[in-house]
Parts: structure tokens; C-alpha cells; sequence
């Protein structure tokens, strides 16, 4: 048997220099460690924290917040209403005492849910399906709804807060507010005319996140968002709005009418206390309505004003020294120009009469035979200094030029002359109208129409414009008077107060051509003694025969009018009440 002998194997002792080398890297390695976890722990914490807290972030676009809009007595016409999405996480459902590992099924969070937002548990099962995580339930709730949620503290159910924009009046401001549309960009009325001075951007454009890309609860503080107090601040009175709108509405609906707008101006400032139209449309159900109701036609519609711009062809007259205050005219019933026979509006004559008989009765003879003693060119100059072809400066809709005759064939076609004197062959808008007449009752001077008072500034560059002179205006006022005292405007009349007025009715044209349909309408000033108010209503194409402004307009002026006395606490004439004037 053989042996097996062990090889023996010496060792050699370590080198002490790799020993030491070994030693001093191990060391290196600890201290470097040790250096990098000082590093986070100590010195990057707050960047790392900051790092931390953008993984969790999402950059979103800015969202636009919008100043509330309130009327001339801080009602509220618009505002941005505060609502809450609610998000389900039901992997994360939990309640109040369980465990940390306990999950609560769909089923027992729906059954709280349920009665809070009074909806149906099948139908909010239903938002559930194949979904554990990320589940939007609602995007509207209500600050109450929210705080309810909020006391069941049910783990997996988040609230995201966002804002929209509400209309607390309804239809009755919408013609002129506007609406802003789903990106909460202004998209009519004063909403898109001042857009850039009602929004205002959020200072914070990141959402909070969780790691599967939901929503986190709203941890905002108050410094996140800019702070803004401001309103935008209207000339409108909601109450003298709600009477104008109703009345206009009845009205316009028992003549079969297409439309209809009312407007009270203050004429000594050009603040616009009431400017109503018919019909009109939810501003907070805007997707229902086709893009024809959010038209501010008013403003951007043209007509004939007809007998309603008499008034204004006197004043030419008077300031041009063709008349005197005193004068007549014969009036036959009908009057041959050019080859064209004219004819009154009943087709009768009224013989020798007086200028305020004129206005009256709304003879056409007698105002083409009194301006007939203007000379063509000028008159057409006046009528251009009027501002005929212009648009009304305004912060309401983009305004309209009216239309006026080109010179050449005003002066050479005697017709145009003829049928301008009693308000047709142009056109311009009801606002614009309405300014012409706050001119006539103010003494002369010319005021911007507006419903901000933001306007102001804009409004005292044009009120050193004089378009009539004070005497000539106080004379016409007095004929206007007589109307509503003796003449077609007998309607509008209010006992203890003087008033002035001009009805019109005229034919509407379509591409040139005169049609069957018409617009009536109605002028008023008030009170006569102190001008300080204007009504015009304007119904447009009434479908029932004797339709004229005198049936039509007269009695939707009056009940405003009556209102008006009323909330401006108007008082009736009194000697006392007379404002003297002293000449320039």
C-alpha cells in the first residue's frame, strides 16, 4: 500500500506596502461614501426636496381667471363660479379607522357617495368599469358637495378645484355680456370687447400628481394665485334691465315681430342705464343657441330711422337759418321731385301748418318742402358732420358706419335730398340714433354711448364737440314735446311730467328693394324741463297689419319710462325744477 504524502506549501509573508495600499483605498471607498451620503443628507437636501416635489409636478397651461361683472349697484351679472372635480382611486379605497392594509370595494365607497350627490348607485357603478385607478366622477360640484366628500375622508377619493364662468341673470344681460367659451376665452359681447381687461392669469402653472399621472388633492396656499379684487364695474341697472326686458319681449312676441331692443341713456354723460334686446339666449347654455342670437344688433344692424330722425333734419334747418322758430308750411298730401311723387304716410294733406304740427302729425310733405330751402351740398355736409358714415365710438360690440348717399349723387339727384328729409335713402344703426337724439336733448354736444365707466376718460374727448346749438336744441325739444302732448306720441304720455318724442315707422329694404316689412320705433326725452334720460325702442318687422311706432313702440317706451321715474326718483315738473341756462 502505497502512501500518499501531502505537498506541503510555504507561505510567504504579505508585502507590507500592498498591505497598506489595500488599506488606504478601502478607506478612500468608506470615506467617499461617507462624504456622499453627508453631501445629500446635509447640503443637497433642500435642491433634492425640490426635485422630488417636480417629479410630482406638471406643467400645465396658465389657467385664465376672469373679474367678476357687476351692475351700476354691484348686482352680480357675471362672475367665475368655483367648482370641483372629483377623482377615484379605488385601489386606494379606505375608510376612517381601518387598517392601512384594508381595501375598501367599490360597492361601499358608491353607497356613501350616493346620497350626498343624490345620484343613482347603479349610474355611478357604471363610471367604474374596468377602471382601479384615475376614475373622473364629476367635473361640477358645488363647494357644499365638495365639503361633504371631504368629511367622509375616504381615502381615494381626491378633489381637483377649478373655476367657470356663470351668469346669475340668465338671458337678460347676455346681448351685451357675452360668454366666454370651454377654454374661458371671451367669445362675444363685452366678454371678447374687453377681454384683456376683465382676465387675469394664475401665478402657479404647475398640478400636483401622483405617481400613476392622477391628480393629487389640492394643496394650493393663498400666495400661489394672484390676488385681484377688482370688478369690472357697469353703467346698467339690472332692475331697470328686467322691465325693459320684459316689456320689450311681450311686446315683440304679441306682434309677431323678429326682434326688438330698448335702450335708456343718460344724455348728459352718455351712460347707458338699460340696453335690452329680444330674443336673446342663455350665456351659460351658449352651445345651444346658433351664432345669430350673440349679435349685438343694436350696434352692428343698419336702418332707415325714418320719421324718428325728423327731429334732426329741424335742427339742420334751424341752425342753417332756413326757418324760423315761428314758421309754416303748406302741406297738399303729396309732393312731385325729380318725377317722383311723395306722399304722406296716410296719404292725406294737413294744409298750412306750424313745424311743431309737422312733427305731429309726421308729414312728410312738409319736411321734404322745408329742406328744400337747404342748399344740397350743405346739407349733405351736415349730415356727413353728424358722423352718418361713421361708426359710434363704443365699449359695447364693434359698432356699424351708417350709409350715407355719396356726395355727388346726393347734390345731383334732387330725390335723395327729398327722402333724406323725412329719414330714408340711409341708414345707420339704433345707437347711433340714440346718440344723435342725446345731442338734441343735452344742448348740442355729443356723448359717447358706453356701459363701463372705464369710458369716462374716452367720453370727456368728445364732449367739447358741438353738433347743435343749446337754443336751437331747447326749440326742437319743445316741438317734440307737442308730439307727445297732441301728436302721435299721445301714448307716452305720464301725468305730471313733460316728455318729448318722435315715433317712425319705415319701410325696410333688402338689396335695394323696398319690402312689405317695416321697423317701428319711438324716441323719448325726459323731462323736457332738465334733459337728463332718452328712450328708444326699436321693434323690428312686425308681422300684424296697423303695425306703426305709435302701436307698436309708444306703449313699451311709457312702461319703461314709468319704471324709470320710479328707480331714478325723477321728480314731476315743478317751476322749481326748471334749470336755468345761461348763453355761451
Amino acid at each position: 500500500m502505497k502512501r500518499r504524502f501531502k505537498k506541503v506549501v510555504s507561505l510567504k509573508p504579505l508585502n507590507p506596502r500592498k498591505i497598506k495600499s489595500i488599506y488606504l483605498f478601502s478607506l478612500f471607498i468608506i470615506i467617499a461614501l461617507l462624504g456622499r451620503i453627508i453631501n445629500l443628507q446635509v447640503f443637497s437636501s433642500v435642491s433634492l426636496k425640490s426635485k422630488a416635489r417636480n417629479i410630482q409636478l406638471s406643467k400645465v397651461s396658465a389657467q385664465i381667471k376672469r373679474r367678476p361683472i357687476v351692475d351700476r349697484n354691484n348686482r352680480l351679472i357675471a362672475y367665475d363660479k368655483t367648482l370641483y372635480k372629483l377623482w377615484a382611486h379605488p385601489k386606494y379605497f379606505n375608510f376612517p379607522g381601518d387598517n392601512s392594509k384594508t381595501k375598501r370595494s367599490i360597492e361601499e365607497v358608491v353607497s356613501k357617495l350616493s346620497p350626498l350627490l343624490d345620484i343613482d348607485e347603479k349610474k355611478l357603478l357604471g363610471k367604474f368599469i374596468n377602471k382601479n385607478i384615475g376614475v373622473e366622477l364629476f367635473d361640477d360640484l358645488t363647494e357644499e358637495q365638495a365639503h361633504k366628500i371631504r368629511n367622509l375622508y375616504i381615502s381615494g377619493l381626491d378633489l381637483e378645484r377649478h373655476s367657470k364662468r356663470f351668469y346669475p341673470q340668465s338671458n337678460l344681460f347676455s346681448n351685451i355680456v357675452g360668454f366666454v367659451n370651454d377654454d374661458k376665452n371671451g367669445s362675444s359681447g363685452l366678454e371678447l370687447h374687453l377681454d384683456n381687461q376683465i382676465k387675469i392669469l394664475q401665478k402657479s402653472n404647475f398640478l400636483r400628481k401622483g405617481a400613476d399621472g392622477t391628480p393629487l388633492p389640492d394643496i394650493s396656499g393663498p400666495n400661489d394665485f394672484i390676488s385681484d379684487d377688482k370688478k369690472m364695474v357697469l353703467t346698467l341697472d339690472s332692475r331697470l334691465q328686467k322691465v325693459s326686458y320684459n316689456v320689450l319681449s311681450k311686446q315683440v312676441k304679441k306682434w309677431g315681430a323678429k326682434k326688438g331692443m330698448a335702450i335708456v341713456m343718460n344724455v348728459q354723460n352718455g351712460e347707458i342705464l338699460s340696453l335690452a334686446s329680444f330674443p336673446s339666449f342663455d350665456p351659460n347654455k351658449f352651445w345651444e343657441y346658433d351664432q345669430s342670437f350673440f349679435k349685438g344688433w343694436y350696434a352692428q344692424d343698419l336702418l332707415e330711422p325714418g320719421s324718428t330722425f325728423k327731429p334732426i333734419n329741424l335742427a339742420l334747418a334751424l341752425e342753417e337759418k332756413v326757418i324760423k322758430k315761428d314758421g309754416y308750411v303748406r302741406d297738399n298730401g303729396k309732393i312731385n321731385v325729380g318725377g317722383w311723387t311723395l306722399s304722406n304716410w296716410d296719404k292725406k294733406g294737413n294744409g298750412l301748418i306750424s313745424y311743431p304740427k309737422v312733427l305731429q302729425v309726421s308729414s312728410n310733405v312738409g319736411m321734404v318742402k322745408i329742406m328744400q330751402n337747404l342748399s344740397p351740398s350743405v346739407y349733405w355736409e351736415r349730415l356727413n358732420e353728424l358722423g352718418i358714415n361713421s361708426k359710434v365710438t363704443t365699449d359695447l360690440f364693434e359698432s356699424t358706419p351708417g350709409h350715407l348717399k355719396q356726395k355727388d349723387v346726393f347734390i345731383n339727384q334732387p330725390i335723395e335730398q327729398a327722402v333724406a328729409s323725412f329719414g330714408k335713402g340711409f341708414s345707420i344703426s339704433p345707437l347711433k340714433l340714440a346718440q344723435l337724439h342725446a345731442s338734441l336733448a343735452n344742448g348740442g354736444l355729443e356723448v359717447i354711448p358706453h356701459v363701463t365707466y372705464g369710458f369716462k376718460n374716452e367720453m370727456s374727448k368728445f364732449l367739447k364737440k358741438r353738433l347743435f346749438s343749446p337754443q336751437v336744441s331747447a326749440t326742437i325739444l319743445e316741438w317734440m314735446e307737442s308730439v307727445v302732448n297732441e301728436g302721435s306720441g299721445l301714448g307716452a304720455k305720464v301725468d305730471g311730467y313733460r316728455i318729448g318724442g318722435k315715433t317712425g315707422t319705415s319701410q325696410k329694404a333688402i338689396n335695394g328693394i323696398y319690402t312689405t316689412e317695416k321697423a317701428c320705433s319711438f324716441v323719448a326725452t325726459l323731462p323736457i324741463e332738465n334733459p337728463k334720460y332718452l328712450v328708444l325702442v326699436v321693434v323690428d318687422s312686425p308681422a300684424k297689419p296697423f303695425a306703426y311706432g305709435s302701436t307698436v313702440a309708444v306703449p313699451v317706451v311709457k312702461e319703461i319710462i314709468e319704471s324709470l321715474i320710479v328707480l331714478e326718483k325723477i321728480p314731476p315738473f315743478s317751476e322749481e325744477n326748471v334749470e336755468i341756462v345761461k348763453k355761451p
